[in-house]
């Protein structure tokens, strides 16, 4: 579902920075070669990706869902030239487009990409961030949340990804409809829980803000 017209999107990206080459690249080759790529953050959402992980100069980010790896290195324009950047997937297949980006990235040294189960792979991390963006398996976003949460830095941001979900989220949803009933507990869940302050931008799919009081 598109938000607002496509001129008007059309005009947003344009007088918004450019895509850097590389991800240009990654941008036409997910869309030639992998499947649903509708997924990729794209362009515009992009570089939204980019400022606000320059902004909060992050030591250490967390990605759930790397999918072909755009968003993150869009995320990983802001990291501390000592910080890590930790993406999990758990399609195996996608390794080899991701990483063929990575290393051709300025970036290489401080991805590490980890392939399994997000709870998993999270559980088994050591480490606190200051940013998180979640966008995998929508059914796990709330699980996602309470598992990252007690790894989060005061201060630090989670970014969630689809929260619209093509607008299916204000309707009633289908009790087949996992999915959408899912965004919809975790929308609530954000509004309702005391350690975080949230904001739910209408940006492509929605783009929630989410800081750590």
């Amino acid at each position: 579902m598109d938000f607002i017209p496509e001129k008007i999107a059309d005009y947003v990206a344009k007088y918004s920075e450019n895509e850097p080459e590389l991800l240009e690249q990654l941008n036409k080759e997910t869309w030639q070669k992998i499947l649903a790529p509708r997924m990729l953050s794209g362009h515009f959402q992009g570089r939204l990706l980019a400022l606000l992980s320059k902004i909060l100069s992050p030591k250490n980010i967390l990605e759930i869902g790397t999918y072909t790896g755009y968003a993150t290195l869009c995320l990983a324009e802001g990291i501390q030239k000592e910080g890590t950047i930790h993406t999990i997937d758990c399609n195996e297949e996608l390794q080899e487009i991701q990483q063929k980006y990575f290393k051709k990235s300025n970036f290489s040294k401080q991805i590490k990409a980890h392939v399994g189960n997000a709870l998993a792979v999270i559980a088994n991390l050591n480490t606190t961030f200051d940013l998180v963006f979640i966008d995998a398996d929508k059914e796990n976003y709330s699980n996602y949340f309470h598992a990252i949460l007690p790894k989060m830095n005061k201060g630090g941001i989670i970014l969630s990804d689809n929260v619209l979900w093509s607008g299916k989220v204000v309707e009633k949803a289908n009790p087949k409809d996992i999915d959408t009933i899912a965004l919809q507990e975790y929308n609530q869940l954000l509004k309702e829980d005391p350690r975080v302050e949230t904001i739910v931008l209408p940006i492509r799919d929605g783009l929630s803000v989410s800081r750590i009081i």
